[in-house]
Formats: C-alpha cells, structure tokens, sequence
C-alpha cells in the first residue's frame, strides 16, 4: 500500500528528528582526539563530553515519552527539536571542556524531549499493515546516522574544526521544524509527569557513571569515587520502589511482565553496550595508536551505514512475516563474532586485514537485528502506550552506551596502567622519564612520549603502544561477550507471535468476501432504485394519480429495505457490552438490534417504517 503524503511527511521528520540524536551520539566519538588537544584533556574529559550527553538523554527519555502522550507528540518533538538547536550551538562556541560538557548535558536534555515521539509519531500515522516497513526505515536511515557520524565528524574535524560537528546540528533541525509544521493537530492522553522518578533516575545513573569515570584517577577507596557509586546503587533502588508504587510512574514495570518486552529490552541493553564499545574505542584506538586520520577513522565504519542501509528494511519484513525470534537471537550473535574479529587489531591496525572482516560481520548482525528489536518491542504493548514503550527501548539502548562506555573505560585504563607497569619495570628510568610516564598512565590510548629524554623515548613509546593494544583488546573482547550475550537471552526468551492457523485464515478470507459481495448487491440495488425512481420522474405526469402513488410506494419499500441492510450491517461490526435487544423484521427475516442503538432521531423511525413493510 502506497504512503500517503501525510505519513511521508511524518515519516521523513522521524527519521530527521532521530537522525540528529543518533548522530550527534558518535559523530563526537572522532572529533574526541581533536578536543582533547584543543581543550587540554585526557581520557576522562574525553568521557564526559560523550557521557554528560548519553546520561541526561538516557534518564530523561522516558518523561520525553510521557510528555508525548500528555501534550502531543508533534508539540513535544518540535519544543525538543528547537532547544536541541539552541544547544548545539551552545557547544560549537564552548570555550573550555567543563562548559562544553555543560552544554552536551543539556543537549541529551532536550533529544530526551524528541526521540520518543518519533516512533510514536510513526505508530499514530501508519496502520498495522504498513507500520513494520516504515519502521524498517527509520531504523535504516537512524541506524545510519549512528554510523554515518564517525565518518561526516572526521571530515568536518580534518576540513575545518571540530566545533563544526555541532554547528552543522542547525541544518536538519530547521528542515525538520518546517515538516512539522505541515502535520495535523495532535492527539493527547490524559496523564501526568513523573518528575520524582527522573530526578532519581538521573541521579542514580549518575553515580555510577562519575564514579566509573573518575576512578583511574583518584582510585576505588577514595571517597569521590565510592560515596556517588553507592549512593547512585541506593537512589536507583529507591526509583524501582517508587516507579513501582506510583499511580502513574514514567516507567510502568507492569509493561516488564509481557515477555517479548522484557527480554526484547535486555537484549537491547547487551547489543547496544556492544555498540557503543565499538564506535567509541574503536574510533579512538585507530586514531590514537594506528595513526588514521579523521576521515579514515570515520571511513573505517562506513561499512556498516551501507549494511544498515541496505538490508535493515528488508529484515524487518522478514521478521513481520516469519517472526522476530531467529533474527534477534542470530543478530547478537554475528554482532559479537564481529566484535571478536576486531580483537585481531595490532598497533599498525590494518584496515583490510584487522578492522573490515569485523566491521563487515558486525554490521551484518546489527542490520538483521535492530528492525525487528524495535518492532517486536512496540508491538509488544498497546498501541496508547507506544510512546512510553518506545522511551523505554530508547532509554535502554542509551543506558547501554552510558554504562558501557564508562565501565569499560575503567576496565581500559586499569589494563592500560597494569601493562605499562609491567612493560617498564626494571627498566632505567630518569626522574624526567619518570615523570612523564606518570603523567601517560592516566591518558590510556595516548602513545605520545615526547616528554621522555630522547635516549628513553623509543622505550617508553614501544610500552605505551603494547599497554594501548592490550587494553584495547580486552575492551573490544568484553562488549564482544555482552552481544554474544544479548543473542542468547534472545534465543531463550523471544517468543514469535501468534499467527491465524490455515483454517482461521480460511475462513477469515470467506466472511471477507462474502462481506464484498453483500456491498456490490446493495450498489447495484441503489443503482436500481436510483435508475427507477429518474424514470419515474420524468413520466411522472403521465399517469393517473393512483398509478403514481403506488410507483413511489414500491419505490419507498425498497429504500427501507436497503436502508435497513446498512443499519444492521452497521451494528452486527461494532462490538457491543451485553444490552437490551429488539427483534425487528428485515426482509422476512428476523433481526436483533440493541435498543441503545436505535436512536429517536435516525434510527427509530426506520424501525416502525420496517415493522409496517414487514406486516
């Protein structure tokens, strides 16, 4: 069935909308070494500038999607899209890391406002029928521009400056403003804002994060570390308790109980923990310690915006007809087989012979994955809840990113450290080189020994480059196990949704034509009448009086009688609670009607008019 022009617009600002989310999530991801030169950094200000956005975005997504269902989707999308906007150029003139982060906080702030309403948005616009394929592509062209960032940021970052990766933000917002414009009015749902829950889901997610960031630097025992881990662990305790106990909580656990959304959002939390491993270490490893450049780190991935492109649409209507189970248990799977390819990649990073094998068979996983994720996850809650289900996957996908990128980091330092150590003991050392090597263990991914004395520069720099490889490498390995993960709980758990067995379609497709028929019959009898009663009109003064009363007599009872087939018709498709019935007569035939449904205005003079054509 071809789109209507509303859906293409509805569509096209979905994919928009989303798109300058998805990509404003990795396109940082390469311009990251450029930032940390150019504001003085190290591997945690790299961290933050990526986790302030993923922690507000994350947290705040499912009030984005209760305010969708509360004020309108299209209101709420276009307020998201503007402060989005706003924010982006805010981050574009930061003049230092601690204000930049600032405003990448409050940029996850206002996509946490847009992303939900864009399926919502689509699930409104589509039917049952065309939903899957308009999902497939906005999970093609979104997915797209979670890959296609590392790529448009390295030539932004190489051509220009990396301040640009922010600007350009402002093109597609007002694009997608403009399509907004042209929708029609919302619809709303009556219901409020759990604003206690998201200030406790931030900051239990906050804790965490800081915690997990900060620990290379000030260690596990002290108190800047573990009082935000714990008290992180505790308010996320207390959000399960209160969403749990709340009228109207902004994450309903009760949705928790249909299994394909449970174990659909696990899934999701794995996979995309494995994603954000590989665009952000990758990415930077490739470029820190294999020497690419901005445009060849983004290139690197390229890959797998063609595979999302080309086949995400055509795995979501196989899924639609054969069931989700095979292609979300198998796509986590191929995912992490691709993620262990890349563990292959040495300091020299080959791109045809380390980097492309995994890329490829990891782009494969994704793109037979995230179409049918996304719809089993929507379609497995009522279609007045697709907002707050399509914040909750959201929310977890970007949960995933969050905790991985943070947790792994601490892994990647604590392993970059430990090898560095263990490269340089019992080598002679000058205070000077000393020195310099303390000041490296906290920049892990960073192979720079320029402030080593000559004589000991070649040591030192061959130790931060095996520390780098090695630390890379157990990186890469652990999100490999979480998507090899993701794939089995799907294997265990999805459950392919029940279909009409033969018979049922059978006879589904019978009562369908008989339906079809009885509606042709009823048009060739209007025709009929129609034809009859012209000809009556223009013989009218032809005959006698007597002989014209009774044309229009024969004509009034047979407008009575197709009168009442659309009048039962009408009411043997609407479903009704159990009611007072009459039994009225329609063409010799017995008839129930509910009484509640034979109004005095319309209806009730057509059934004293029945009853007398009956007698």
């Amino acid at each position: 069935m071809r789109a209507s022009r509303t859906q293409l617009i509805a569509l096209t600002a979905s994919i928009l909308g989303s798109a300058v989310v998805f990509l404003d999530g990795t396109i940082v991801n390469v311009a990251l070494p450029a930032i940390r030169a150019g504001l003085h950094g190290g591997l945690a200000e790299q961290q933050w500038v990526v986790e302030a956005y993923l922690l507000t975005l994350s947290s705040l997504l499912l009030v984005g999607g209760s305010l969708g269902d509360l004020f309108g989707r299209r209101r709420v999308f276009a307020s998201g899209l503007a402060a989005f906007g706003a924010c982006s150029l805010l981050c574009a003139l930061a003049p230092s890391a601690g204000l930049l982060i600032g405003a990448r906080a409050a940029q996850g702030i206002a996509g946490a406002l847009l992303v939900p309403s864009t399926l919502a948005l689509i699930m409104d616009t589509f039917g049952e029928q065309q939903r899957a394929g308009a999902i497939g592509s906005w999970t093609a062209w979104t997915g797209i521009a979670t890959v296609v960032g590392p790529l448009g940021g390295g030539a932004l970052v190489q051509l220009a400056s990396w301040r640009w990766i922010f600007a350009i933000n402002l093109v597609p917002v007002t694009i997608t403003l403009v399509l907004l414009s042209r929708l029609p009015p919302d619809s709303r749902s009556p219901g409020h804002v759990d604003l206690l829950g998201a200030a406790l889901c931030a900051l239990g997610l906050g804790g965490p994060v800081f915690a997990l960031i900060e620990q290379p630097v000030y260690g596990w025992s002290d108190g800047r570390v573990i009082v935000p881990l714990l008290a992180g662990v505790l308010l996320l305790a207390v959000f399960l308790l209160w969403e749990r106990r709340s009228p109207e909580p902004m994450m309903p656990l009760h949705l928790f109980t249909n299994r394909n959304f449970a174990v659909g959002n696990l899934t999701t939390l794995l996979l995309y923990a494995g994603l954000g491993v590989a665009t952000f270490f990758l990415v930077l490893f490739i470029q820190q310690v294999g020497g690419y450049k901005p445009i060849e780190a983004g290139l690197a991935l390229l890959p797998i915006t063609i595979m999302l492109f080309a086949l995400s649409r055509r795995f979501g209507s196989l899924a639609d007809r054969l069931g989700p189970h095979a292609f979300m248990a198998g796509g986590p799977l191929v995912a992490g087989t691709g993620l262990l390819l890349l563990m292959r990649a040495g300091a020299s990073a080959s791109y045809l012979g380390q980097i492309l094998p995994g890329v490829l068979v990891f782009g494969l996983g994704m793109a037979a994955t995230v179409a049918p994720l996304t719809a089993t996850v929507l379609g497995s809650v009522q279609p007045g809840h697709s907002g707050l289900a399509s914040g909750v996957n959201n929310a977890v996908a970007r949960v995933a990113g969050l905790l991985a990128i943070a947790a792994l980091g601490a892994v990647v330092a604590g392993s970059f450290a430990s090898r560095l150590d263990h490269d340089l003991r019992g080598s002679p050392l000058s205070a000077a080189a000393r020195l310099a090597v303390r000041h490296a263990r906290a920049r892990p991914l960073v192979t720079d020994a320029g402030a080593v004395p000559v004589g000991q520069r070649a040591a030192v720099h061959h130790a931060l480059v095996d520390a780098s490889v090695h630390a890379f490498r157990i990186g890469i390995g652990i999100g490999a196990g979480l998507a090899l993960v993701g794939g089995v709980v799907a294997l265990v758990g999805i459950v392919n949704p029940r279909r009409p067995t033969p018979e049922a379609r059978r006879s589904l497709f019978a009562h369908r034509e008989r339906l079809e028929l009885d509606r042709v019959e009823r048009q060739a009898d209007l025709a009929e009448v129609s034809a009859e009663w012209r000809q009556m009109d223009a013989a009218l003064h032809g005959f006698g009086p007597a002989r014209t009363l009774d044309r229009i007599q024969h004509l009034r009872l047979r407008l009575q009688n197709l009168i009442g087939d659309r009048i039962v018709d009408r009411l043997a498709g609407e479903p009704d609670q159990p009611q007072a019935l009459e039994v009225v007569q329609v063409r010799g035939h017995p008839v129930a009607v509910p009484t509640s449904r034979l109004g005095p205005d319309h209806v009730q003079p057509r059934r004293h008019q029945l009853r007398a054509h009956a007698e």
